[in-house]
C-alpha cells in the first residue's frame, strides 16, 4: 500500500438524516477513485459500507463503518455512519476520530431532524464541517429550499461553493464559485467538462463569489488586506481563508452534488484534499490529566481506539487513530487504563468487511487491528512509562431502560455474559443486574436500538430474549408514632425458643428531638442505610427484663424486615425504633428467638403507623423548540410531572420537571413522537416523594394478592 504522510491524510465523516444519500456518497467516491469496479448499492445489499447482516435486512446503516478512498496523492479516510439517533453512539465516536465532518442534506427536504441532531455532536467537538445538498436529481429536489434551510437552521456563516443549473430530473450542471467555472457531466456522470459561466449567470455568480471571498478573508487579517487592496482573492489566497475559517469553526461550505448519478464528487474530493483541514492543523488532542497532545510525527507513538466490534469469525476488531509518532507492525505498547501491554500484531486499512494490510501508519491516519486482549473503546495505548491517557468520548445516556431475560431460564447467565460483551462494543448500551429488583436491566438509545440487541443476541449468541419494564423501586415509611408487642415462642421437645419484644416506633426527619426523658436510652446508634433513608435504633430496656447480648438479635430482625417492608416488600427507610421492654426465659431465650420476636413486633408496628409508600421521583430537563413547548408540558402532565421552570435558549425552551420513575418507562418513545425526535432529555433520581392515595391503595391491593397467591 502506499504511504502517505500526514499532511496528505484527510478523514472525514459523513453525517445526516437517514436515507440522504450517505453511502451511496461513499460508494461513488470510491468508484471515482477506481478503489472499485462498480457502485454497489444499500437496496441490493452489495455496497461496501452496509457489509453486516442486520444491514441488509434492514437496507439502512446501523454501524458507522471505515472505507477509505486515494484522490491526485491523498488519501481519504471515509467514516460513514447510521442516520437514525438511536445509533448516536456510532455517530459521537466518528465524529471525534474524523478531521472534517460532511453533513448531508436531502435535497428533497432540506433540513431534517436527524440533521439538527448530528449538529449537536458537530458542535460539541467544534469539528471542520462541510454541508453537501444532496440527491439534485430527484424530481422533487429543491436546491434553493435546501440552502436557506441551511441558514435558517445553522446560521449565516454557511456559505455557498457552487449551485446547481435545472436541479431535479436532468440535472447534470454546477456552477463553481470558487474555481468560477461551469462544470458539465455526462449523462452517465464521472469526470465533467469544464465550460465558461453562461452569461445569463454570470451576475449571480459574480455577487456570491464575492460573497465567498468576503468570508474567507474575514478570517485573516492579511487575507482582508489583501482583498481591501485588490477587491479579489485569487484562487490559492481564497482556499487558504476558507481552510483558516473551517479550522476555527466559522466557515461552513456548501457544495452540490447527486451521488447516485456521480456528478460532483470529484470535485468534493479535490476539495477535501486541497482545503479541508488534516490532524496537524487543528486543535491539539486533550488528556485526562489536564494537558495536550499534538498530531506529531516526530512523537511518541500514541493511538487513541473510538470503536470496538466483535465480528462473526474473527472477533474483536480494534478502530484506532494515530494521535502522534509512527506506529509499525508486531509494535508493543501500554495501555495505562487496564495497566497492560498489548502486542499490535498485523496493522490494516480497511474498506467495509475488506482488510488490506500495512505496515505502518503515522500521526493523523486511522487504522484497525485485531484480537487485542485488553483495550476496548476510549483507551489509549503509548510507551511504557509514559502513562499518556488521551480524554475519553462522553457517550450519550441512556434513554431507556428494561427487564431483560432468556426466554430458556437456564440461559440467563450466558445472556448476561452475552450483553456484557455487547456494552464493550457499545458503550450507550448499559448493564447491570439489580439486587434489589432482582432484575437484569438493560438500558439502551431507544426501540429500535433495543431491536438491534435483541437481534445481535440471537444471531450471534443464539439466545431469545424477553423484555418488559423493570420493577419501580419503592420505599416504604411511616406517617405516625406506634407500638407492638410480639411473643415468640416455641417447644418441640428439648430446648425451645423464647422471646419477647415490646417496641415503639416513629417517623425519623432531620432534627427530630430526642425520645421522653422518661425513657432511659442506655444506647443509641443511627444507622445510614445502604438504600437511602435513616434507621435510629435505641436501647430503653431497663432492669434486666431483656439480657442486652440479645438486643444485637433485635436490631437484625428489624433490620432484616426493613430490607423487605411489610406492606409491598419495598425497602423501609426513615424510621425510628425504641426498644422498651420485653421478656426472656433463663433457659429458652436465645439470639434466633429475638430476632424473629424483633421483626414480628416491627412488622405489627409499621402496620399501626399509618404506613405511606414513597415512589422515586426524577429531575428530567428537556430541550424542546420553541414551537413544541406546548405539546411537551401536556405530555409531562399527562404522566403526574410538575413542571419547576423553564428558560429560553436560542430557538429552544429548557423544561425542567419532576416526573415520577413509574412515568418514565416509555417517556423517550413519546417524546420522539410528539417532536419528531427534536426534543432531547436528560433525567437523573431526585429524591422520594409519597404515592399519591389512590395509586398506594392500588399497589397494596395487588401486593396483598401476591402475598396470598
Amino acid at each position: 500500500m502506499k504511504v502517505f504522510d500526514q499532511k496528505h491524510i484527510k478523514n472525514i465523516v459523513l453525517l445526516g438524516s437517514t436515507k440522504s444519500g450517505k453511502t451511496t456518497l461513499a460508494e461513488t467516491m470510491m468508484f471515482e477513485a477506481g478503489l472499485i469496479n462498480r457502485r454497489g448499492k444499500v437496496e441490493e445489499e452489495n455496497s461496501v459500507s452496509d457489509y453486516h447482516e442486520i444491514e441488509h435486512q434492514r437496507h439502512s446503516s446501523v454501524y458507522s463503518t471505515l472505507l477509505h478512498t486515494e484522490w491526485r496523492d491523498y488519501k481519504i479516510n471515509i467514516l460513514d455512519t447510521p442516520g437514525i439517533d438511536d445509533f448516536v453512539g456510532e455517530v459521537v465516536s466518528s465524529v471525534r476520530a474524523a478531521d472534517t465532518c460532511l453533513l448531508m442534506v436531502n435535497a428533497q427536504t432540506g433540513v431534517e431532524v436527524g440533521d439538527e441532531l448530528v449538529w449537536q455532536q458537530i458542535e460539541r467537538f467544534k469539528k471542520p464541517t462541510i454541508f453537501i445538498v444532496n440527491q439534485l436529481d430527484h424530481p422533487k429536489a429543491d436546491f434553493e429550499f435546501s440552502v436557506e434551510s441551511i441558514f435558517d437552521t445553522f446560521g449565516r456563516n454557511a456559505v455557498l461553493m457552487q449551485y446547481p443549473l435545472q436541479p431535479g430530473q436532468g440535472f447534470h450542471q454546477i456552477i463553481d464559485l470558487l474555481k468560477m467555472v461551469m462544470y458539465v457531466f455526462p449523462e452517465e456522470g464521472g469526470r465533467p467538462e469544464k465550460r465558461p459561466i453562461p452569461e445569463a449567470e454570470q451576475e449571480r455568480a459574480n455577487d456570491l463569489h464575492n460573497a465567498l471571498v468576503e468570508k474567507a478573508a474575514e478570517n485573516d487579517e492579511r487575507l482582508m488586506d489583501l482583498y481591501f487592496e485588490k477587491g479579489n482573492l485569487e484562487e490559492d489566497e481564497l482556499r487558504e481563508g476558507l481552510r483558516i475559517g473551517m479550522t476555527n469553526h466559522d466557515v461552513f461550505p456548501i457544495f452540490c452534488l447527486s451521488a447516485k448519478q456521480n456528478m460532483g464528487s470529484g470535485r468534493l474530493m479535490g476539495f477535501i484534499d486541497n482545503v479541508a483541514p488534516a490532524s496537524a492543523d487543528l486543535k491539539p488532542e486533550p488528556l485526562t490529566d489536564g494537558g495536550e497532545l499534538n498530531y506529531d510525527l516526530n512523537g511518541d507513538p500514541t493511538l487513541f481506539f473510538f470503536k470496538t466490534i466483535n465480528e462473526p469469525f474473527l472477533g474483536k476488531v480494534s478502530y484506532f487513530k494515530v494521535i502522534a509518532g509512527k506506529i509499525t507492525t508486531d509494535q508493543e505498547l501500554y495501555n495505562p487504563t487496564t495497566e497492560t501491554t498489548e502486542r499490535l500484531g498485523q496493522l490494516y486499512i480497511v474498506d467495509g468487511k475488506k482488510r488490506h494490510n500495512v505496515d505502518e501508519l503515522v500521526a493523523g491516519d486511522i487504522g484497525v487491528v485485531v484480537k487485542l486482549k485488553h483495550t476496548y473503546t476510549n483507551h489509549t495505548l503509548c510507551l511504557k512509562g509514559k502513562n499518556t491517557i488521551l480524554e475519553p468520548i462522553t457517550f450519550p445516556e441512556e434513554r431507556l431502560r428494561v427487564h431483560i431475560w432468556s426466554e430458556s431460564k437456564d440461559e440467563n447467565e450466558k445472556l448476561g455474559e452475552a450483553l456484557r460483551e455487547i456494552a464493550l462494543e457499545d458503550p450507550t448500551v448499559r448493564v447491570e443486574f439489580s439486587n434489589e429488583l432482582k432484575q437484569l436491566i438493560l438500558s439502551a438509545q431507544g426501540d429500535l436500538h433495543l431491536e438491534t440487541i435483541k437481534w445481535k443476541l440471537k444471531e450471534n449468541y443464539n439466545l431469545s430474549v424477553i423484555w418488559e419494564m423493570p420493577r419501580i423501586p419503592y420505599r416504604e415509611t411511616i406517617q405516625r408514632p406506634a407500638e407492638a408487642t410480639y411473643r415468640h415462642k416455641k417447644q418441640s421437645g428439648g430446648a425451645g425458643q423464647f422471646g419477647e419484644v415490646l417496641l415503639k416506633i416513629d417517623p425519623y426527619f432531620e432534627g427530630m428531638p430526642e425520645p421522653s426523658k422518661d425513657l432511659h436510652v442506655r444506647h443509641k446508634e443511627e444507622i445510614d442505610l445502604p438504600w437511602g433513608g435513616k434507621l435510629l435504633f435505641y436501647n430503653c430496656i431497663v432492669g434486666g427484663a431483656i439480657d442486652a447480648r440479645f438486643v444485637p438479635s433485635i436490631k437484625k430482625g428489624v433490620m432484616e424486615k426493613m430490607e423487605e417492608g411489610p406492606i409491598t416488600g419495598s425497602y423501609v427507610r426513615d424510621v425510628r425504633v425504641l426498644v422498651m421492654d420485653g421478656k426472656m426465659h433463663s433457659v429458652d431465650s436465645n439470639d434466633i428467638s429475638f430476632k424473629i420476636a424483633g421483626a414480628k413486633a416491627f412488622s405489627s408496628a409499621f402496620a399501626q403507623a399509618s404506613p405511606k409508600i414513597l415512589e422515586p421521583i426524577y429531575l428530567v430537563e428537556i430541550t424542546v423548540p420553541d414551537h413544541q413547548m406546548g405539546d411537551v408540558m401536556t405530555e409531562v402532565q399527562s404522566r403526574r410531572g410538575m413542571i419547576l421552570g423553564m428558560n429560553p435558549e436560542d430557538d429552544h425552551q429548557i423544561i425542567t420537571t419532576q416526573i415520577p420513575q413509574s412515568e418514565l418507562g416509555d417517556f423517550s418513545t413519546s417524546l420522539k413522537s410528539i417532536t419528531q425526535g427534536r426534543a432531547q432529555f436528560h433525567w437523573e433520581f431526585q429524591d422520594y416523594q409519597p404515592l399519591p392515595a389512590n395509586l398506594q391503595e392500588e399497589m397494596v391491593r395487588e401486593a396483598t394478592k401476591l402475598m396470598e397467591a
